[in-house]
């Protein structure tokens, strides 16, 4: 079988003031579409939020723009900010002044943009952590026992069915909604798996209900997804919803419901991608192979520049096929070689101890990563 519509992502950050975010999804439209085939999806910027326009207040706009950036830092630097309103005060005096764009929503709300680099910026200068464009795609398996009888795991769209059936087809939606909602918020990039005949060959609700995670995680790799969670939720029962989530070899368990284990799978990913405003800056020697043509040039000088971790970056040499970088980067090596998996790239002799070859550079030695653009 061939791999399914959904492959891989990538995010692709607009010039600096923007805010906006493209995740691009490896889609096939049709049964019979290449392989190949590329859509842009646009989410929710990680800068932006909708959020309600009171009348009453003395200045709406103005307690609306505090509430859009509270929604931001939720996805950019956690819970510690925007739950602590003499934290918030301090660093953002004034949330008028870090906004790009505003219009009015439905049902009274309001639409706004904000600058991320400024933004980022205080976050930084202050030591706040901030994870920024480099989200993992989350792969979610959702087996619901809905009682008398009545099992399912939750797919990407609802199947066809009969019209006596139409009331599972709504409950299915609200359902997933809530994961994507929860998601949305707090800038988690979310997938469900297409339940095509592929899917269920390999993973039926028994093996998920029954905790075979192993034949889950199996069935995941089509997929290509970086982090994959698997829950069982029994809604008119008072058994507690139990989680399994698996990422970078690690696995975790929870209970709660969906809103709770998304923030519970963001809190975890932010705390592996997240960077302190007092992280080092550290110069590194990046070697990218493949470059074969301007448009993989121009692919790899926007990947770069789409990196949280990158600070800058400058070209050392051009060898053939071959570009050198000095990368200037948060973090270090490790969280730059992180990101570029992530990416897209493929790193040539995977380090993962944090061990990084040296290479001479001058007067001193700078850590060197290999990587191949293969896109």
């Amino acid at each position: 079988m061939g791999k399914p519509p959904l492959l891989t992502h990538s995010f692709l950050r607009r010039p600096a003031g923007t805010g906006r975010l493209i995740v691009c999804l490896t889609f096939l439209l049709l049964p019979f579409a290449p392989a190949t085939e590329v859509v842009a999806i646009e989410m929710a910027s990680l800068y932006a939020a909708q959020v309600p326009l009171d009348p009453e207040e003395a200045d709406p706009r103005a307690v609306a723009y505090e509430t859009a950036l509270a929604e931001v830092l939720l996805r950019i630097s956690g819970s510690v900010i925007s739950s602590d309103p003499e934290l918030f005060e301090l660093l953002f005096p004034n949330p008028a002044s870090y906004v790009v764009q505003y219009r009015p929503g439905p049902d009274d709300t309001l639409w706004v943009s904000f600058d991320g680099d400024a933004v980022e910026g205080v976050l930084r200068r202050n030591g706040q952590t901030v994870w920024g464009n480099d989200r993992p795609l989350t792969l979610v398996w959702l087996a619901v026992d809905w009682g008398r009888g009545e099992r399912e795991i939750i797919g990407a769209d609802d199947p066809e069915r009969s019209d006596d059936e139409a009331r599972s087809i709504d409950r299915n939606r609200l359902l997933r909604q809530r994961v994507l909602d929860i998601a949305e918020r707090r800038g988690l990039p979310v997938a469900f798996p297409l339940l095509d005949t592929e899917d269920l060959a390999r993973v039926s609700f028994s093996d998920i209900w029954g905790g075979f995670d192993e034949l889950v995680i199996a069935a995941s790799e089509r997929y290509e997804a970086n982090s994959v969670l698997i829950g069982r939720i029994r809604p008119e029962s008072s058994q507690r919803n139990r989680w399994s989530y698996y990422f970078a070899g690690e696995q975790r368990v929870w209970n709660g419901e969906p809103e709770l284990v998304i923030s519970l799978v963001a809190d975890q990913l932010a705390a592996e991608f997240a960077i302190g405003g007092d992280a080092p800056l550290e110069t590194v020697e990046l070697s990218i192979t493949g470059i074969t043509s301007v448009d993989a040039y121009g692919s790899v000088q926007r990947i770069l520049s789409g990196l949280n971790v990158v600070d800058s970056f400058t070209i050392a040499a051009v060898e053939g096929d071959r570009i050198r970088y000095r990368v200037i980067s948060h973090g270090g090596a490790d969280r730059l070689a992180r990101a570029l998996r992530l990416s897209g790239l493929i790193e040539q002799d995977r380090v993962d101890d944090g061990d990084f070859p040296l290479v001479s550079s001058g007067d001193s030695m700078l850590v060197s990563l290999e990587f191949f653009y293969g896109l």
